[in-house]
């Protein structure tokens, strides 16, 4: 990616409820196309700023729901949904399990959690946050940075949701000690990637078209945010990276295990394409691409980028935790 920069997220409580939203105009798609993706480079300087949310749009979503918000002005209304009816719905949805050599030996592992090698539990799917608050948790918008609210959010590792993207690897580091877990180490997120048969794709040794989600959308949707955003050209790739409305384009983001084929024999979900994941290297490396390049800097399971700090975020970071599986005499 090019240069990136951030300031802080929304002062507001992003899950306030009853808030009457103002409808935000209609915005007009700006087609920007890329002939070339502007993709994180591991060669390149790394940076330490964490970059700013964007003031364009600060939806109010249902982070449960199983697509892009295409009309923006319609978000805050998306809280009012029956939650429990929307749970019952995704259970019945719930992807595809290809971990057909499961034993009870996984039973070393919450149920969330797949039994890497016989030595580290993995999160299934890519992580999503839970905002703790009186009575409970709730969930947190995937599409908005936690800068400020880190002591009130935990990562949780879920099927059909959207994923938590917009968040640096020290904020994902304390969502999953806040869930008794831990950032995977760069060796533990690479076996689990390649599954038992040690392959450059979850799903085997050569790509396949359209299994994982990196598929590559034709705009790039950075420019296309920023420039409907009203955000100067030059500044697309400094005020424009984390911009909420990004990962509710179509075509971009997708819930967790909607790409069923996107597996091993691991049971592990999306570890190519989609998001990033940041791994436990206090340096700064995320793996796996994400749904614009899984190529640029290492083919499937090799991908690797090290060009920003650790407590750098924009729409394209997210990650999953690991944990020592249980002891077993």
């Amino acid at each position: 990616m090019l240069g990136h920069a951030t300031k802080s997220a929304a002062d507001t409580d992003p899950f306030a409820w009853g808030v009457a939203a103002k409808t935000v105009g209609a915005v007009v798609a700006v087609l920007v196309f890329l002939p070339a993706l502007a993709g994180c480079q591991s060669s390149s300087p790394r940076t330490r700023v964490v970059a700013p949310l964007g003031a364009f749009v600060t939806p109010i979503v249902d982070p449960t729901a199983s697509g892009p918000v295409e009309n923006v002005g319609e978000a805050a209304g998306a809280l009012v949904l029956d939650r429990a009816d929307r749970e019952l719905d995704r259970a019945a949805a719930e992807p595809r399990d290809h971990s057909g050599r499961v034993s009870a030996s996984m039973a070393r592992c919450p149920a969330e959690m797949a039994l890497v090698d016989d030595a580290v539990c993995v999160d299934r799917w890519e992580a999503s946050l839970v905002e703790h608050v009186p009575g409970g948790d709730r969930p947190w918008s995937p599409y908005l940075p936690v800068d400020g609210r880190e002591a009130r959010v935990r990562a949780v590792s879920r099927p059909g949701v959207v994923p938590q993207g917009y968040i640096s690897g020290y904020q994902a580091m304390l969502a999953c000690n806040a869930s008794g877990k831990r950032l995977c180490q760069p060796e533990e997120w690479e076996r689990a990637c390649r599954g038992p048969q040690v392959t450059t794709f979850p799903y085997g040794s050569e790509r396949r078209a359209g299994v994982c989600n990196d598929d590559v959308r034709a705009t790039h949707p950075v420019p296309q945010a920023a420039a409907a955003a009203g955000i100067t050209a030059d500044r697309w790739w400094s005020d424009g990276m984390n911009l909420s409305i990004i990962n509710q384009l179509p075509d971009s983001l997708l819930p967790t295990g909607a790409r069923s084929e996107c597996t091993n024999a691991y049971g592990v979900h999306d570890m190519v394409g989609n998001l990033h994941e940041w791994v436990d290297d206090r340096d700064g490396t995320f793996r796996g691409g994400y749904y614009m390049d899984t190529s640029k800097n290492g083919d499937g399971c090799s991908y690797r980028t090290t060009a920003h700090s650790f407590d750098y975020h924009d729409y394209s970071t997210g990650f999953r935790c690991c944990m020592d599986p249980e002891h077993v005499e």
